[in-house]
């Protein structure tokens, strides 16, 4: 049997395609069953982050392995099988153990050197054995994993490299600042309750805000969650539990709100995120729902009018005539022309690449006009300087045939964002908050999308280095121990052997010497089993240590073929072997 693994991950898929696959709990628990259920594995596990998804198990045929486990995975996930196939790695054998060790050492992780993800391999691990999908090879697999990611926890400096996900999402949030002096004072919603909530609820209460509000679906939860925090004795926050139905009304008190719940479809929509920040955002920012609306009919295809470029108010034309009326009997229809980013919209781009006879017809029309009417929405150019303009432009269109266009356009002026009021940390996968929230003024929205933008330019720690020969010779030492595990059975099998022959010659000397006293024929016992013992020893300890080297699994098939040992007793032995560690591992079913 050998280790495989299958999956995806922050690495190798967009967040997109990770939110669409995550796996919430009773799709973990089908695909372990099915996993095991399948003909090429024996045993599964599953380990799910907010930032990846990875199926891991025992197999007796790689590319038959690869295909069920693909399979599996698409299946369980909802992603079409062609459509997740890109986003998929693959790793066999050592390779698979080296993947698993870096991901426990946070060498892997979106935070590099985060030490969370430790508690979501033991949580992989313990749901594996209560399904009794996990056999010898995966209890001692990510065991092993959990000690080598302590090991490089307490004995380097990874730490120094990142912190959780939370600690870099807040530092994030808080632009840079010290998270301690943005998060004094402040009024915190979390919401949720699980492993990354509770982390986050603790993270702001030590960073000294002033209040923590708990939300989650089931309000025991949130209720221990919050006299957790109340009775800490390295905190002095105020916390108290509320049902997910009061979470609006708590957003309109809230400085900061962090959400990873398990749920399938948004938790705060971009309406209720508005909704609550209406009325705190400095005077002089634009209306967020009235963004929120505009947004809409954009997404329908209506047009907005440049920032900065000149364009006239809606209702008039560029010589501030009311109406479209305003522009009867002109020769060009200008309002039917595209605006170009840093051109107004009847200015130089109306008449880029305009045949010099349209523009002189334009200009008369200008010319005989009539003159504009002052309406307190528009300043009206000159009709003799629009004319001399339009004149001389057509001059250059005499000359070159047509009106070059313009090719540098013009910066666009952007209005100043308003400092943010409500700052919101979505670390659920797939989403709690809606990403349009990003858009919201007085809203600034960190999520794992932007985290993961944020950790690609994280500096790293000269500790990763040594982390780095930590797991590879950690995984030299795990494949030494598989390799010198997978010939102890056919050890044992020899060894039976030995015991059968030496009991089979007592007995036929017995038969011979009936006369043979007991004191004689224990002598004569213990000497065949010594020689026996004596003649055995150097091979099998040799064959071990060969074994144990890459390229030693041929010394099982070696020994069984020169002592002609019956294959099904050394699977016997396997299977006893197995049954043992499985028990003791898994504990009482």
């Amino acid at each position: 049997m050998s280790l495989l693994v299958v999956g995806l991950s922050h690495r190798s898929a967009p967040v997109s395609v990770l939110e669409r696959a995550a796996l919430h709990a009773d799709a973990q628990v089908k695909l372990l069953q099915d996993t095991v259920a399948a003909e090429p594995a024996t045993e599964a596990a599953v380990l799910a982050t907010c930032n990846r998804i990875e199926l891991y198990a025992d197999v007796d045929k790689f590319h038959a392995g690869v295909a069920e486990l693909s399979t599996l995975l698409a299946q369980h996930s909802g992603v079409g099988l062609e459509e997740l196939t890109p986003y998929l790695y693959v790793h066999y054998e050592d390779r698979a153990v080296h993947h698993l060790f870096s991901v426990a050492c946070g060498l892997d992780s979106m935070v590099v050197g985060e030490g969370q993800i430790l508690g979501q391999i033991k949580d992989s691990l313990a749901k594996a054995q209560d399904l009794h999908t996990a056999g010898r090879l995966l209890n001692d697999l990510f065991q092993q994993a959990l000690r080598v990611g302590k090991r490089a926890h307490s004995e380097t400096g990874i730490d120094r490299a990142g912190q959780s996900l939370v600690t870099f999402g807040l530092e994030q949030l808080a632009l840079g600042a010290d998270v301690q002096e943005w998060a004094r004072g402040k009024k915190a919603l979390v919401i949720g309750a699980g492993s990354m909530s509770s982390l986050a609820a603790a993270t702001l209460a030590r960073a000294g805000v002033a209040e923590v509000v708990v939300a989650n679906r089931t309000g025991e939860r949130a209720e221990r969650l919050a006299q957790i925090l109340a009775d800490g004795d390295d905190t002095d926050v105020l916390a108290r539990a509320v049902p997910m139905d009061s979470v609006p009304g708590e957003l309109t008190r809230a400085d900061v709100v962090v959400s990873c719940t398990g749920a399938t479809g948004l938790v705060l929509t971009a309406g209720t995120v508005a909704t609550a920040v209406r009325g705190r955002v400095d005077d002089g920012a634009p209306d967020i729902a009235a963004d929120l609306g505009r947004d809409a009919r954009l997404g329908a295809g209506e047009a907005t009018p440049l920032r900065g470029s000149g364009a006239a108010p809606s209702g008039t034309n560029a010589r501030g005539l009311p109406g479209a009326a305003a522009d009867e009997n002109c020769p060009l229809d200008l309002p039917a022309v595209p605006a170009t980013p840093g051109f107004s919209l009847l200015g130089e781009a109306a008449v880029a690449g305009m045949p010099a006879a349209e523009l002189e017809q334009h200009a008369a029309w200008v010319d005989n006009a009539p003159g504009p009417q002052a309406t307190g929405q528009a300043t009206a150019l000159d009709p003799a300087e629009e004319a001399d303009a339009i004149a001389a432009l057509a001059a250059l269109a005499a000359t070159v045939g047509r009106i070059p266009e313009r090719r540098k356009p013009e910066p666009v002026v952007e209005a100043p964002r308003p400092a943010p009021v409500l700052f919101v940390l979505d670390l659920a996968m797939p989403r709690d908050v809606d990403a349009a929230v990003h858009r919201l003024t007085g809203v600034r929205l960190v999520d794992i999308e932007s985290l993961a933008e944020a950790s690609a330019d994280a500096p790293m720690a000269a500790d990763v280095d040594q982390v780095r020969r930590i797991v590879a010779d950690e995984v030299a030492a795990f494949g030494a121990a598989l390799r010198a595990a997978h010939i102890t059975p056919t050890v044992v099998a020899l060894r039976t052997m030995a015991a059968d022959v030496v009991a089979g010659e007592i007995a036929r000397l017995e038969g011979r010497l009936p006369g043979l006293d007991d004191k004689h024929r224990a002598e004569i016992t213990q000497t065949v089993k010594r020689v026996v013992d004596k003649l055995l020893h150097a091979p099998t300890v040799r064959v071990k240590q060969l074994a144990a080297e890459p390229g030693g699994a041929g010394y099982a098939d070696a020994l069984r073929t020169l002592f002609d040992l019956d294959q099904e007793t050394v699977a016997a032995v396997s299977r006893a072997d197995n049954d043992s560690e499985n028990s003791k591992n898994r504990g009482p079913a």
